[in-house]
């Protein structure tokens, strides 16, 4: 459990982080996939289990089906990450990729349950799976018994579902809230609609909490014990995603940050104590890079902005030691005399400027522009 302090002036009191981007395998999913195949019999066990995961359930039920000496086959997508794909291996499973998309790997692995007699684990829609993953809201109670709001990213329910209902059965008074990605989002339209929903698309940088349909007991779970279900933008996934890394040095994945993007996108609206659940931190390195930029653009902290100067010799060092007697750092400069926007004798100076926040942004472009330098739309 970690003090997020930084947060703590806009939402009136404590706020916390449950780590489960620092859980074995790096997501929470080891609960559900281990608590699951402990409880199968010896004869199932003897038969092997098989699973279809794009990442965090396939290392969750790789290494579960390791500590408890049965073979484990999992079957992922063709573009599934590679980190992911090396860490399923890892623990010991005999991977498969099968498919452009997760539900053409699940559909598979559902054969090859029939065909060959292995269990098949799903990722959530399960009651031992809902039990295993709601051992993280017992951790919560037992580590902020005060607490008033416990937020959960959400994709097909089982973390949400499994953590409300531990919390509410102890302490029903606590508001108990499911967050998704906004651009895959099916438990707001299920809801509405009274039973599952499909969603037809669904395009985020979320994509551990990429989930199409809820199952039928992940929905009856959400739809009788939490309070909220609130959606988050790709802008505040990846702020929350740099928010972790540089104020709390934690690596999590935008799936595992959409609880704290909540904190971000709606401040003020939780009752305090808060815990945040981080959810997984498993991220491919150039993602995580892509991530980072996103989110610095997100809170302002990249300017954009192009000049039209005089073509003259020092017209661009003039400009670079301008913008650095303003403090703002140059990422990218681009000098171009071609364009139709141009008279002859000016020349276009097009840079990429990191910030201090959108407040520095303003003073820079306001400051060139005293300074002479005409910026252009």
């Amino acid at each position: 459990m970690e003090h997020a302090r930084d947060l703590e002036e806009t939402h009136g009191g404590p706020v916390r982080f449950k780590c489960e981007n620092l859980q074995r395998t790096g997501s929470f999913k080891i609960r559900g996939a281990y608590t699951r195949i402990h409880g199968l019999t010896d004869e199932e066990r003897a038969r092997g289990v098989v699973a279809a995961s794009a990442g965090n359930h396939a290392q969750g039920v790789a290494l579960a089906a390791a500590l408890l000496g049965t073979k484990a086959t999992v079957f992922m997508p063709e573009r599934a990450p590679l980190p992911k794909l090396a860490a399923t291996k890892g623990y010991g499973a005999e991977v498969h990729l099968h498919g452009a998309v997760l539900e053409e790997a699940l559909a598979e692995a559902i054969a090859f349950a029939e065909r060959t007699g292995a269990v098949f684990i799903h990722p959530f829609d399960h009651e031992d799976i809902i039990a295993g993953q709601g051992t993280v809201g017992l951790e919560i109670l037992d580590q902020v018994p005060e607490v008033a709001t416990v937020l959960v990213s959400t994709g097909g329910g089982g973390l949400v579902g499994g953590v409300a209902s531990a919390i509410k059965a102890v302490r029903p008074d606590v508001r108990m809230v499911a967050v998704q990605a906004e651009a895959a989002a099916a438990f707001p339209l299920s809801l509405a609609a009274g039973a599952p929903v499909r969603l037809h698309s669904m395009q985020t940088m979320a994509d551990g909490i990429a989930v199409g349909q809820p199952g039928p007991l992940t929905y009856a779970h959400v739809s009788s014990l939490v309070d909220d279900v609130l959606t988050v933008s790709e802008e505040s996934l990846s702020r929350a995603v740099l928010l972790c890394l540089e104020r709390r040095k934690l690596v999590v994945e935008p799936a595992g940050a959409a609880a704290v993007a909540a904190l971000l996108e709606y401040p003020g609206a939780f009752p305090a104590p808060v815990v945040a659940v981080l959810s997984g931190g498993n991220v491919d390195p150039l993602l995580l890079m892509q991530i980072i930029q996103h989110g610095m653009t997100a809170a302002g902290r990249y300017l954009s902005l192009r000049l039209c100067v005089p073509d003259r010799p020092g017209s661009l060092a003039g400009v670079l030691s301008k913008v650095g007697e303003l403090g703002a750092n140059v990422v990218d400069v681009e000098h171009s005399r071609i364009s139709g926007r141009l008279a002859i004798g000016e020349v276009e100076i097009a840079l990429k400027l990191e910030t201090r926040g959108p407040e520095h942004c303003a003073d820079v472009a306001a400051e060139l522009q005293r300074g002479g330098y005409t910026v252009m739309p």
